[in-house]
């Protein structure tokens, strides 16, 4: 089973951002997904710094995709969008459906990200038809749905959300800004100040969701590798990591030790539960609430929910 990392969703500095993805370089990772997929505010790397990004990490031998951004509100998001899709040395991760018509028009095999909502058969059909080649299933898509999906997919690869915090919904507004009394354009940046995004508790002081700027996130970080013979017996072709800044180079080396046997699990999940941003859950995977830690991760974790 393949590796992958995800887009980072954080918007950290463009000197903290190049120094995590030299780290990625010697990493034992198979694909690398670059670009700004949340904010259009978030400018610190233009596109021809992701560009030439791209092209130095091609050198290392892993695949290299640039990912689209989500939720286009304006004509500078569509420039960005038409210069994504204009290149033509790297596929691209189409999250809306101007990036898919464009990827189509232009010819580029295409990623259908998580956010383009593929819940059946029918749907993932349709994306194929128009040029995708790989999908990643929405994270809140159950176990037995997605082996369902992946048993018709006539080839296509499947991509799951294996690890990190788990991006559950985009708006216009921006709650980062919101948060600080600021408006939308003139937020200061403040997402700068939270590298991993900023906890929203309950009412009961418990941490429960993660907000993101215009994202909102969950606070639990995703596990679900206690749970990857299953995922390759049904079809699962590729483990998606979401980048965190910190131990990221050591939470992918767990992983590839334990898909190649070289670490068991009940070795690597107390480190990973160490290593996380947010307790692990893996509830989705299940189909119960995302929130939740089933059992192998209780014994590893000692834990009920994040």
């Amino acid at each position: 089973m393949k590796l992958s990392l995800a887009p980072i969703q954080f918007f950290w500095q463009k000197e903290t951002l190049l120094e995590f993805y030299v780290q990625m370089l010697d990493s034992p990772l198979d694909t690398i997904y670059l670009g700004e997929t949340v904010c259009s505010r978030r400018q610190k790397m233009r596109f021809d710094d992701w560009f030439g990004l791209a092209q130095d990490l091609a050198e290392s031998g892993k695949e290299i995709i640039l990912s689209s951004q989500v939720l286009l509100e304006s004509e500078s998001d569509l420039k960005r969008l038409r210069k994504i899709t204009g290149q033509t040395q790297f596929k691209i991760e189409a999250n809306d459906m101007g990036a898919v018509k464009l990827a189509r028009e232009h010819g580029i095999p295409f990623v259908a990200g998580a956010s383009l909502n593929i819940y059946n058969e029918a749907t993932l059909q349709l994306f194929q038809n128009l040029g995708a080649y790989r999908w990643v299933a929405p994270a809140e898509l159950a176990r037995d749905k997605v082996a369902d999906i992946a048993r018709l997919s006539d080839g296509l690869e499947t991509e799951i959300f294996a690890w990190g915090k788990i991006p559950l919904a985009y708006s216009s507004r921006c709650f980062t800004a919101r948060h600080y009394n600021l408006n939308k354009d003139s937020c200061e940046f403040r997402c700068l100040d939270h590298e991993h995004g900023l906890t929203m508790n309950t009412r009961e002081g418990q941490p429960f969701l993660t907000i993101n700027g215009i994202q909102t996130m969950s606070y639990g970080s995703q596990c679900l590798l206690p749970h990857h013979t299953d995922m390759a017996a049904i079809g699962v072709n590729i483990l998606r990591l979401s980048p965190q800044l910190t131990d990221m180079p050591r939470i992918i080396e767990l992983h590839r030790a334990v898909l190649d046997g070289q670490t068991t699990l009940d070795e690597a999940l107390p480190e990973l539960a160490r290593l996380s941003t947010g307790t692990p859950v893996d509830g989705y995977w299940l189909g119960k609430p995302g929130i939740e830690a089933v059992e192998a991760h209780r014994k590893a974790y000692g834990t009920n929910a994040a």
